[in-house]
């Protein structure tokens, strides 16, 4: 049975797997459950901040995060302490799984940034999923992976990326 906003608590703890070991557990507010999607809102939970160089995250910036029961992905939009978008920051992953009060993905390495202005448009990691081992150990998972990202990227590029969120 999947949990839905009429069954659930008001929080979520969104528990981010990789490689077999938690990366990162952080409490979350639920906004929404369908079934499908679940959306959460948290603050930034990385410790100090994390400067990509086309981005920075750092104490204050607010995650709407969207997280799928059946797609290879989630999309977190990142605003600052101020409200504005800084952008979108796309982690590929294997279908959320919701159970007991926690959200659970698994973090497949491959990223993808989309800037808020539409004009910046990265893939991420390539070379550490490449370096992971996914493709000899469990090739469908990683066809599947790279398949979400050619999706998320070309919608990103496309201009139908927000319409994903709604």
């Amino acid at each position: 049975m999947s949990a839905t906003s009429a069954d659930t608590p008001g929080s979520l703890d969104v528990v981010l797997v990789k490689a077999g070991r938690t990366k990162i557990s952080y409490p979350a507010e639920l906004l929404a459950d369908d079934g499908n999607r679940v959306v959460v809102r948290a603050p930034w939970a990385g410790d100090g901040v994390r400067d990509f160089g086309f981005v920075r995250f750092e104490k204050g910036d607010v995650f709407t995060e969207y997280y799928w029961r059946d797609r290879w992905y989630s999309v977190k939009e990142v605003r600052n302490a101020e409200g504005e978008r800084k952008g979108w920051y796309c982690d590929i992953t294997r279908p959320a799984t919701v159970l007991g009060g926690r959200l659970v993905v698994e973090d497949l390495d491959l990223d993808l940034w989309l800037s808020a202005d539409g004009t910046d448009v990265r893939r991420l990691d390539e070379d550490e999923f490449a370096e992971s081992g996914l493709a000899a150990a469990d090739p469908a998972a990683a066809a599947a992976a790279e398949k979400a990202l050619d999706d998320l990227e070309h919608l990103a590029r496309e201009g139908g990326f927000e319409a994903l969120l709604t």
